[in-house]
């Protein structure tokens, strides 16, 4: 692949030229930036490689195979959709940095070497950041600033890792790592923090909710899938993912129940996706990493589907705290319905995208005899559809009328929510064209049988059940205005007592030397100068002086040279002795 253009070029380069077109030109410019990667990804044979000779290291700028072939073609399906979905914004820094942030996740996925991937992923920090301040709100401004710092530390880990590694391997093709090592471990948390593990998960609770409308659809499709990648690809089968997968597919349910945000609901479900994906990828066999990867594609679609239409409930209502909504399905009927279907394909709902990639890892876990890890899954399950699956379209469309009276969502918006949501529905009820292109393709598998429906159906009849008696009974967490305290408490309040601190000890040894040394030793050498000549002089004359034989006569001479010397009136003798006097001290000090 010699002449080859690498996808993630298009992007980049093509985003920044965005600012060259106006009106028309610019919307058309933009739809076809994605299409012309997907095209080129289209005519990319598996195993092509573009290899670059960079001082003394031969980078592979672009590697195409089944596993970044997968992620390259639902990052330019999602573009195209997010594009459509933003058309009728007029935010130049958003549309450039979008392309910019989508043309990294892109070009990361299909690095070859550790460097280029390193490359991108910081590249994927620098366009997510913009995306959060473009809303340019105080809350945007400091999420974003905790967000930029915490990736900062992530790709210094990461950076250590692999400066350590390749040095350990005399190689620096990105392959699979596995943890054997200091560098392993470091590359593997550096990774994780991008994945939002937990105890490292709040900078996405915290910032993607104060994204811009379009910015948060991108986000919600770039950062944490490029990591599932990067895991799929290093990490398959590593012991110590599966109990991280459990976790974050667990913990999330108790605060998305209790949130009233409801695109903060959505960032937690988030991390409850990913961590199916993360379980996948521990199990490590082809079964579970291809029901990883499917189900990293699904779940850019579908939580993309369910993040444009909370967009589009901001747009239209300024609201969206679940307690500040309800009733809207009769202004918004279109965008209430494309909810359902992204909540129906997020609980995994049969003939839905959900139901033909979650299983996967599921089954997975259960061919492996994990029975406990299977239980959690089967419970975070049960707890997506509660939050994700009833809790977001309930209170946003249903629920008790707020008396909103809006108009509908803008068309382009309905587009792109339309687009996703028939791939939502083909894809679950016709998965054949997404298990074509998994990476391993010995794995047979067939969601629709008999026991898999009924269970699944089950599940979530039941599911539902228990969210209406709750809810009757009056037992449902109730929708409060409320800050819910996550991890990030813990560092944020740590942080300032580390600050204050700081600023007592080191601040106050600050005041001390200024004390001490300027307002003290300095002040008295300041003085001590001042009054040095008088001194000198006066140590010199006194004896001759006092050869008068009148002690006054000495000490009103001294005191009339003191006066003069202050007032800068001297004589041409006591000028004279000085100077002369200056001269002998400054021989003596150099003899």
């Amino acid at each position: 692949m010699t002449n080859a253009i690498p996808p993630a070029a298009v992007f980049i380069i093509g985003g920044l030229l965005i600012p060259l077109f106006k009106g028309k030109a610019r919307a058309l410019w933009m739809l076809f930036l994605p299409v012309a990667g997907f095209v080129l990804l289209l005519y990319t044979p598996v195993d092509t490689v573009l290899d670059c000779k960079f001082l003394d290291m031969e980078l592979t700028l672009f590697r195409a195979d089944r596993l970044s072939l997968l992620f390259g073609y639902i990052f330019h399906i999602i573009s195209l959709i997010t594009v459509i979905y933003i058309l009728n914004f007029k935010e130049t820094t958003e549309f450039v940095a979008g392309f910019v942030y989508a043309g990294a996740a892109i070009g990361a996925v299909f690095a070859g070497d550790l460097f280029t991937f390193f490359a991108f992923w910081e590249l994927l920090t620098i366009g997510s950041v913009m995306l959060i301040w473009q809303r340019r709100t105080k809350a945007a401004m400091g999420a974003g600033f905790r967000y930029l710092l915490i990736h900062a530390f992530g790709g210094l880990v990461l950076l250590a890792g692999i400066v350590m590694y390749t040095q350990e391997q005399n190689s620096i093709h990105f392959g699979e790592i596995g943890l054997s090592g200091l560098s392993t471990w470091l590359i593997f948390v550096g990774l994780g923090v991008n994945c939002a593990w937990p105890l490292l998960h709040s900078w996405l609770t915290d910032a993607y909710p104060e994204a811009t409308i379009g910015g948060t659809v991108f986000l919600s499709a770039f950062t944490t899938k490029t990591a599932v990648y990067a895991l799929a690809r290093a990490y398959p089968g590593a012991e110590a993912l599966i109990w991280i997968g459990v976790a974050m597919a667990a913990f999330p349910i108790f605060y998305a129940v209790i949130e009233n945000d409801l695109r903060r609901v959505l960032a937690y479900s988030l991390i409850n996706q990913v961590g199916f994906m993360v379980v996948g990828i521990g199990i490590g066999t082809h079964l579970s990493i291809n029901g990883a990867v499917a189900h990293a594609f699904n779940d850019i679609l579908f939580k993309g589907l369910l993040f444009m239409s909370m967009g589009a409930v901001i747009h239209r209502t300024g609201k969206i705290n679940a307690t500040d909504l309800g009733g809207l399905y009769k202004s918004m009927p279109l965008t209430a319905l494309f909810c359902i279907i992204g909540a129906a394909s997020i609980s995994a709902f049969p003939l839905f995208s959900g139901f033909v990639s979650k299983s996967m890892v599921m089954e997975a876990a259960a061919h492996d005899n994990l029975t406990g890890v299977w239980l959690v899954l089967l419970f975070a399950s049960a707890g997506v559809f509660h939050h994700a699956g009833i809790k977001i379209p309930y209170f946003a469309f249903f629920s008790h009328d707020a008396g909103h009276r809006v108009e509908e969502a803008p068309l382009n918006m309905l587009i792109a929510m339309g687009i996703a949501a028939v791939l939502c529905v083909g894809i679950g009820s016709y998965p054949a064209p997404l298990y074509a292109i998994l990476p391993f393709t010995d794995v047979v598998y067939k969601p629709y049988n008999y026991s898999h429906v009924m269970s699944q159906t089950q599940l979530l009849f039941f599911s539902a059940l228990a969210f209406t008696m709750l809810l009757r009974a009056g037992i449902y967490p109730a929708e409060i205005r409320a800050t819910n305290l996550d991890s990030d408490w813990f560092y944020r309040k740590g942080g300032r007592l580390f600050f204050a601190g700081s600023d007592l000890i080191f601040n106050g040894m600050n005041r001390l030397a200024d004390l001490i040394f300027v307002k003290g030793m300095t002040a008295a050498l300041c003085r001590f100068a001042r009054r040095a000549p008088a001194h000198l002089t006066g140590l010199i004359l006194t004896p001759f002086w006092r050869l008068t034989g009148d002690p006054q006569t000495a000490k009103k001479e001294k005191a009339r040279m003191n006066r003069n010397f202050s007032s800068g009136t001297l004589g041409l003798g006591i000028i004279g002795l000085s100077i002369t006097a200056y001269l002998v001290i400054l021989f003596l000090l150099n003899v």
